[in-house]
C-alpha cells in the first residue's frame, strides 16, 4: 500500500495544525496548482488530486485522528524495518554486533504495550471543554493522578492519548501510550442522541391550548419558541443548531419534547373554571379514540 504524506502535500510542516490550519493550507495549495494556472501542465493535474485528496481526509476531525494514527503506525514499521535491513549489512561485514563486550547476546529492546481505560464526563465539561485532574490505577495497581484537556466538543466515545503513560518498554523501549475513552454522561435537562440534544418542554394545559410563546434553555443561554396552539404531550419541536457540537465544528438541533403538566393544587377560583370548563367543552378524547379504532 502507498501511503501519502498529505501534510506535505498541504506543504504543512508537523500534523499538529488546527482544521483552519488546514483549511488556509489547501486554499493556498489549490491556488497555485489550479488547472486554470497550469495549463498543459500534467504534473500540477495529478497534484491538484492529492490536495483534495489530503483535504477531505485532515479537514475532517475524526479522519484525520485516525489517519495520523496509520500513518505513524506506517512509519514505525518502516522505521523498524529499515532498522532490521542496516544490522543485517553490519553484520555482514563486521560479524554479529548484536553482542555485548562479553560476547554474550544483547536482550532485545521491546516497547511497552498500550493501555485503554474509559472515565465519564459530565455533558457541560464535554460541551465547553475543560482541564481537569483524573485519578486512575496504573498497571502496578498504585493510584496515580493525570491532568487531561478535554477539547470542546468532543465526540462520545473519541479517546485522548497520553504519551508514555503505557505499560514500560523493557531494555531501553520507549513506553506505550494511555488512551483514555471519553463517555459523555447525560444530566437531568438534557441528553445527548448523535449531534442532537434532547430536552422535555413543560406546558401548562392552558398553554398548550391557546399556544404561546416561551424560553427554552440552551446548552449556553435561552430562547425563545412558539408552541402552536393545540399541542399535544409527545410532540416535539427542533430547534436547529442548538444542539452538540459535530465533527465538522457544526451543531446539531435541540429537539424538545412536550409535557402537558396539569397543577396539582389549585385555588378555589381555578377550580371554579375548569368546572365552568367541564360544563360548555364538548371535547372528548376518549370518543375520538374510539372513532379511530
Amino acid at each position: 500500500m502507498i501511503y501519502k504524506d498529505y501534510y506535505k502535500i498541504l506543504e504543512l510542516e508537523t500534523s499538529r495544525v488546527t482544521i483552519e490550519q488546514i483549511k488556509t493550507a489547501y486554499r493556498n495549495a489549490a491556488k497555485k496548482y489550479h488547472p486554470d494556472v497550469n495549463v498543459g501542465n500534467n504534473l500540477a493535474e495529478e497534484r491538484i488530486k492529492d490536495i483534495n485528496e489530503a483535504y477531505r481526509v485532515l479537514s475532517v476531525p475524526a479522519s484525520k485522528r485516525k489517519y495520523d494514527r496509520t500513518w505513524n503506525a506506517h512509519h514505525a514499521g518502516a522505521h523498524q524495518k529499515n532498522l532490521r535491513n542496516k544490522e543485517s549489512i553490519f553484520e555482514m561485514f563486521l560479524g554479529n554486533v548484536d553482542k555485548n563486550a562479553n560476547g554474550e547476546k544483547a536482550q532485545e529492546t521491546r516497547s511497552g504495550e498500550d493501555i485503554e481505560t474509559e472515565i465519564q464526563i459530565p455533558i457541560e465539561e464535554a460541551y465547553f471543554g475543560i482541564e481537569k485532574k483524573i485519578l486512575l490505577k496504573t498497571v502496578e495497581g498504585k493510584n496515580k493522578t493525570f491532568t487531561i484537556t478535554i477539547p470542546k466538543g468532543i465526540q462520545n466515545g473519541a479517546k485522548i492519548r497520553l504519551i508514555g503513560q503505557g505499560k514500560e518498554g523493557k531494555n531501553g523501549g520507549k513506553n506505550g501510550n494511555l488512551y483514555i475513552k471519553i463517555k459523555i454522561q447525560n444530566n437531568k435537562r438534557f441528553k445527548l442522541e448523535g449531534y442532537d440534544l434532547h430536552t422535555d418542554l413543560l406546558l401548562t394545559p392552558w398553554e398548550a391550548s391557546l399556544g404561546t410563546r416561551v424560553s427554552i434553555p440552551t446548552m449556553e443561554d435561552e430562547t425563545k419558541i412558539y408552541i402552536p396552539q393545540g399541542i399535544q404531550t409527545g410532540e416535539k419541536l427542533r430547534i436547529p443548531n442548538k444542539g452538540y457540537y459535530t465533527t465538522q465544528g457544526e451543531k446539531g438541533d435541540l429537539i424538545a419534547e412536550i409535557k402537558i403538566v396539569v397543577p396539582r393544587d389549585m385555588t378555589e377560583a381555578e377550580k371554579a373554571i375548569y368546572e365552568q370548563l367541564k360544563e360548555i367543552s364538548k371535547f372528548n378524547p376518549r370518543e375520538e379514540t374510539e372513532e379511530h379504532a
